[in-house]
């Protein structure tokens, strides 16, 4: 199929944009990397009457560090997170997680932003969004919100921005020596949608865990927080023993209306056992990337 027929702007100051939200409203569809809007528009799945492209809007753009907050630009591209020596810095596990995104054409031309506002609950970004405890800053023509990570994703597909607003950035608190950071996926394929994706933020007290962040993708709705597991490991020493036990917490969490939603190819069972061969995985690597001096 082809895309139906629209007009195309494409502003350079963000008071454009808002100008044209407000005169075409729901007619109206903001055009980032592309990578997942194209499509629908070949599917008939979106039919705007005006598309904005955002490329030109510069303040959308860039990756830079604050005293508190590494923050990261709607417009940044995949690529540009993968490659940044800030980010790796500063938000590792967003290193991590890069090159688990679909294939390299896509992390060229898909932004970070995109799929923040997108809300894929199998996509990477909203997952590790929400375990780096992100702020997300959106801005309408009324002026600026910060969201929080927990609040902005709210059900499939929907997130908490209003009419008329677009993400202008994240900020992520910055890495500290006492943290630790992991991401891994399970895919049939590489580039594949992941059957189940974890990201995980552990801090640290010395030996114990202070607090931790477990963020599954693929599992439900909305990316989804272990919390009853993170309240499991608090406190606790992070050993073989403990990761093993905290893989038991989560299947016991991942039960009644936390249960893993099931796909065409995998039950909420085989999802279920996967979440907990991931979170111990990934915990175990945990272990052997604490500093020395933190180390059981």
């Amino acid at each position: 199929m082809k895309a139906p027929a629209f007009d195309y702007v494409a502003p350079s100051q963000l008071s454009d944009v808002f100008q044209l939200l407000a005169q075409y409203g729901d007619e109206a569809q903001l055009l980032a990397g592309g990578q997942t809007l194209l499509a629908t528009l070949n599917m008939r799945l979106s039919e705007p009457t005006v598309l904005v492209d955002l490329r030109n809007v510069a303040a959308l753009r860039g990756i830079t560090v604050t005293r508190s907050a590494l923050r990261i630009g709607a417009l940044v591209t995949h690529n540009e997170i993968e490659r940044s020596e800030l980010v790796r810095q500063h938000a590792p596990m967003l290193t991590m997680a890069a090159p688990h995104i679909a294939h390299q054409a896509i992390r060229n031309r898909g932004t970070w932003g995109g799929s923040i506002a997108y809300a894929d609950p199998a996509a990477e970004w909203p997952a590790c969004a929400l375990a780096l405890d992100a702020t997300v800053v959106v801005r309408g023509a009324l002026g600026e919100r910060r969201i929080a990570a927990a609040d902005f994703f709210v059900d499939l597909y929907q997130t908490s921005l209003a009419p008329g607003e677009l993400i202008i950035a994240c900020e992520i608190p910055l890495a500290t020596a006492s943290s630790a950071f992991g991401f891994d996926e399970l895919a049939r394929r590489h580039g594949d949608y992941a059957i189940v994706g974890l990201a995980a933020a552990v801090h640290y007290d010395a030996q114990l865990c202070a607090r931790a962040r477990l963020a599954f993708l693929g599992i439900g709705r909305t990316p989804f927080r272990a919390k009853q597991t993170e309240q499991f490991l608090t406190g606790k020493t992070l050993s073989a023993e403990m990761c093993a036990a905290a893989a038991q917490s989560l299947i016991a969490e991942l039960q009644g209306d936390d249960a893993p939603l099931a796909d065409l190819t995998n039950s909420a069972d085989t999802k279920r056992h996967l979440a907990s061969v991931l979170l111990r995985r990934v915990l175990q690597r945990l272990v052997v990337s604490l500093p020395e001096d933190s180390h059981v």
